[in-house]
């Protein structure tokens, strides 16, 4: 794995603005299971918003901010959105393939449940749903407590470098997911035997605070906006970000200033099922082109410090089959498959 032949190609799961992100705990209300069609359109018209995580992780933040930009702008009518959690997003996945031709039913994913589904084994693909669009791209940032005696990355790599295993890198994704491959990515950037990375997994962001300030943990790898509290009080720190370039607000280098070949941001998007109608997909994608446009929305990305990468219809679905078979070399290559 080249971290340069990553970092160097267009649309790669790794490169911001087309980057190379159990148990049943909400039940979908039997009331919303009816197909939306015809003349149910425009203000009225309901619809389901599916998330395959818990309440306030990064698909939730996502698909909370979408629903309630198109129903407060009147784009359409009263969301019915609902937490479905098991197995990293897979569990959501697998009930959208199984609402096959559902035409009301929409799912916020990304990165993550593009490596869920594989490191679950799971047949039921983002490459086999139908795409709506892609939202946003999140950098990845490395955090440390406050007093980590690793105070810049050079630090950190010069640790790793020396002794791969003594230094415990946690994130909130299981294998396969964004904070897993980050690491993963940038271990190969600097000479680190990926296979030999000290990655401890843990259930989003909360867990990932508590391991950081107790010291569980050397390194957290995630997305800034859950840590946005710590990080402004000085109780977390940032050794760097891990886009193209630095952050708005945040008073750490991108990687690549660091002197780090390594460009890597995270994503997330909206499918709907499988067997839906072609007039309904476009009646989908004219609806979050709506959203899209709307200053609401602008203000959301703003506020959760997204990077805006809006893509919809075929050029999404070209995406999702990369990211499928990209996600499972690197997989592959770190023997997980």
């Amino acid at each position: 794995m080249s971290a340069t032949l990553h970092a160097s190609r267009a649309r790669r799961p790794w490169r911001a603005r087309a980057a190379f992100a159990g148990v049943l705990v909400a039940v979908l209300a039997v009331a919303g299971c009816g197909v939306t069609r015809g003349d149910d359109g425009g203000e009225n018209r309901r619809l389901r918003m599916m998330i395959p995580n818990s309440p306030g992780g990064g698909y939730d933040q996502t698909g909370r901010a979408a629903t309630r930009v198109m129903e407060d702008q009147d784009l359409t009518g009263r969301f019915e959105v609902s937490n479905v959690i098991g197995a990293s997003g897979t569990v959501a996945m697998q009930r959208l393939v199984n609402e096959e031709g559902a035409e009301d039913l929409l799912m916020t994913m990304g990165l993550g449940v593009v490596g869920a589904t594989y490191t679950n084994g799971s047949d039921a693909r983002v490459s086999g749903a139908t795409p709506i669009a892609q939202l946003i791209e999140e950098q990845e940032g490395l955090l440390v407590p406050a007093d980590s005696p690793f105070e810049t990355v050079d630090d950190l790599v010069a640790a790793w470098t020396a002794d791969p295993g003594s230094v415990r890198i946690g994130g909130g994704s299981s294998p396969g997911g964004p904070d897993h491959l980050f690491p993963m990515q940038l271990a190969d950037a600097v000479g680190v035997d990926p296979t030999q990375v000290n990655y401890i997994v843990y259930d989003g962001g909360g867990p990932l605070t508590t391991a950081l300030l107790g010291s569980k943990i050397d390194v957290g790898t995630s997305g800034l906006a859950e840590f946005e509290g710590q990080i402004a009080e000085g109780s977390l720190r940032v050794l760097a970000t891990s886009g193209e370039e630095r952050l708005e607000g945040v008073d750490a280098p991108t990687l690549v200033e660091s002197g780090i070949d390594l460009v890597f941001t995270n994503w997330r998007g909206v499918l709907a099922p499988p067997g839906i109608s072609d007039e309904v997909r476009e009646q989908h994608i004219a609806l979050l082109e709506q959203m899209h446009a709307t200053d609401a929305w602008q203000e959301a990305l703003e506020t959760n410090g997204w990077v805006d990468a809006f893509v919809t219809g075929d050029e999404f679905e070209e995406f999702l089959v990369e990211q499928d078979e990209r996600v499972a070399s690197t997989l592959t290559d770190l023997g997980l498959l």
